[in-house]
């Protein structure tokens, strides 16, 4: 599981995550849903090391981060970030076999057994057709399913998502929300995903996290978190909360702010 304790985080004298403290566990997916500014960005880089925390612990499969080196913290937690950059000369093979690194010899050398985790990470997000073209010839979509396809070959127990969804059309993000909420089933996996979007956060979330001015406001399943009240207050936004006609979750509809 990911496990984390009243963690706070600075960028400079501003405070941006105050005291958090979240779990999840293996098997579910978390949404971590807010506001612009809200922190969600800054909590799923500093849960990877990737920020500087200035208080609190986290956990991954009962291991602190922070005793950890990299390349240890690397076979426990993968990140599909948010809007990177990958280097456009790459090719897509490339590109996400860079996701076997923690697990190479002191040659850098890959095995049979490296190379059968890129084809199936490629082929579970629909992109082995793109494994010989370079990075700098694919849509936004296309570089954010290699990067989804990177983290998956990375082979952790923990996956973290920044904003997956972006560039993808309606068919790529129902299709990559399916995908991780299957992973976390099939695989055991512990996911923490960041998204705007609060109707994908109802249907494909176990539990969700509402995160506002740097701090967890509620805590809970879809139907406990995305409540009128609720949501109202974060997005300062009237909105109407009811039954999906199709799905099991609510359905967040926004009125107007005028």
């Amino acid at each position: 599981m990911l496990n984390i304790e009243n963690l706070s985080v600075s960028y400079g004298s501003r405070p941006v995550l105050k005291n958090v403290s979240l779990q999840v566990n293996s098997g579910e997916v978390v949404a971590l849903i807010g506001p612009n500014g809200a922190g969600k960005s800054t909590l799923i880089r500093a849960a990877s090391g990737v920020v500087p925390v200035k208080g609190g612990r986290i956990w991954a499969d009962g291991q602190e981060l922070s005793t950890l080196a990299p390349m240890q913290r690397a076979r426990l937690l993968s990140v599909v970030p948010q809007a990177a950059s990958l280097p456009p000369a790459f090719s897509v093979w490339e590109t996400v076999l860079m996701g076997r690194t923690p697990y190479l010899n002191f040659l850098g050398q890959t095995s049979e057994a490296d190379e059968e985790r890129v084809k199936q990470a490629l082929q579970r997000v629909d992109a082995l057709a793109l494994s010989e073209r370079r990075i700098g010839e694919l849509s936004g979509g296309e570089q954010q399913r290699v990067l989804l396809a990177r983290a998956l070959a990375q082979s952790t127990p923990i996956l973290l998502l920044d904003e997956p969804t972006a560039h993808l059309d309606l068919q790529y993000q129902v299709h990559l929300l399916e995908l991780v909420q299957g992973l976390a089933r099939r695989d055991n996996l512990a996911v923490l995903l960041a998204v705007h979007d609060l109707n994908l956060a109802a249907r494909y979330a176990d539990q969700v996290a509402l995160l506002v001015e740097g701090e967890i406001r509620a805590f809970g399943n879809p139907r406990q978190v995305l409540t009128q009240e609720l949501i109202s207050a974060a997005y300062h936004l009237p909105v109407q909360v009811v039954p999906h006609p199709f799905a099991d979750a609510p359905l967040v509809l926004p009125g107007s702010s005028v």
